[in-house]
């Protein structure tokens, strides 16, 4: 398992966790053992979304842009596309035009 952290704004610090064929991103708030999650499968340079996951907790801080922006950080970094099944990547996708490109 590949683990890679990142600390972002806000005090949140993304994780990428890749087993392979499946992985997840996992978003740590600063003072909080809280865990946002975006889940995902991979087959070849196809990746799916398929769950973002933020606990009311930590929410409300822009946890899961954050998550989403990893993804896609990723994505223009290796090369791979991404089918957004997860309904809050989807409206990200909406929202953020400039990503269509990695969209498969």
């Amino acid at each position: 398992m590949a683990e890679k952290a990142a600390q972002g704004t806000f005090g949140v610090t993304i994780s990428h966790f890749d087993q392979g064929a499946r992985g997840e991103y996992h978003a740590k708030v600063a003072g909080s053992d809280v865990i946002g999650r975006l889940t995902y499968s991979q087959q070849g340079d196809v990746v799916t979304a398929d769950h973002t996951i933020v606990p009311p907790e930590i929410g409300g801080r822009g946890v899961a842009a954050k998550l989403a922006e990893a993804l896609i950080a990723d994505a223009r970094k290796t090369g791979f596309r991404i089918v957004p099944q997860c309904s809050y990547i989807e409206a990200a996708f909406r929202r953020n035009p400039e990503w269509a490109d990695l969209r498969a």
